[in-house]
């Protein structure tokens, strides 16, 4: 059998049908390595590409004073079309021809347009917010509709992604932030402290209004144009609600609201002003 197999392939060899094949089988090859060779040129030209136009437009941008987040989704924006320039010139050096390639691109976006309506709609929502600019990167907002909230560190083609207080990542598709109200904290550059205070029935409201005033004064990052607020706030069941509202410095809202709550406990306590706390009286009968 072995043998028999042998005489075929000698056999073969000397009419030539190995010679046949290999010089049908060499153009094929070699035309076959060389589109491989200018695929791999084509793909690192372009990423290079890419990079450039990227770096151009980042430039470009940042001459103009424009925001951080449009500098970042004009950046994803190239990159994607750029992959899909490239993987066109590819398919072509494979003898795909653009003809086909387009009618390919337009029956997957027709389907994937129809299957992926919620990219679609994100995608849309992040030109709406560069648009409109609702918010920019580095402020801090809150989303109304699922409570989730943080400094916004990037506005991609399709996600915003927030920094919680808590140092954890939440990526918020755009199609939410652009289709439901959210607030912006950090918008303006001051924010109002608006906290109230208890008293008892029995202290004088004066005189825990005047020194609550007196804290508000003393607080360093306080915005001295705006005026400070005391108040009356509510009668309640067991205390006397003390409001106050002072505007400070936006960045420094949180430190300054916890040491001037800190702040008017010592005061009030210094002044022999009670705060008072719910209690229960039990009567015991026999």
């Amino acid at each position: 059998m072995a043998e028999s197999i042998a005489n075929n392939i000698i056999n073969n060899i000397k009419d030539g049908a190995f010679k046949t094949w290999l010089e049908s089988f060499l153009p094929s090859a070699l035309s076959f390595f060389w589109s491989v060779v200018l695929a791999l040129i084509v793909l690192f030209i372009g990423l290079k590409l890419i990079k450039v136009c990227n770096k151009i437009a980042t430039k470009a941008l940042t001459r103009r004073n424009a925001d951080t987040g449009a500098i970042q989704f004009l950046n994803g924006l190239i990159r994607g079309l750029g992959y899909i320039v490239i993987g066109i010139v590819i398919l072509n050096l494979f003898g795909i021809t653009s003809t086909s390639v387009a009618a390919a691109v337009a029956s997957i976006f027709v389907t994937a347009g129809l299957a992926l309506q919620g990219s679609l709609s994100n995608f849309a929502g992040g030109v709406l917010i560069l648009v409109l600019h609702p918010f920019k990167v580095g402020d801090y907002i809150i989303e109304d509709t699922k409570g989730n909230e943080g400094t916004v560190m990037e506005i991609s083609i399709f996600y915003t992604k927030l920094r919680t207080i808590q140092n954890e990542i939440v990526v918020v598709p755009n199609g939410n932030l652009a289709n439901t109200s959210l607030t912006n904290i950090t918008y303006m550059n001051k924010r109002m402290i608006n906290k109230t205070f208890s008293i008892s029935y029995e202290d004088d409201i004066k005189e825990a209004k005047a020194v609550i005033r007196k804290v508000a004064e003393d607080i360093p990052t306080r915005i001295k144009e705006d005026e400070i607020k005391v108040f009356v706030s509510e009668l309640a069941d067991s205390s006397v609600e003390i409001g106050v509202r002072v505007f400070v410095e936006m960045d420094t809202y949180f430190d300054t609201m916890w040491q001037f709550q800190e702040d008017v406990k010592y005061a009030l306590d210094n002044h022999g002003i009670t705060i008072p706390y719910e209690h229960i009286d039990v009567i015991m009968k026999k």
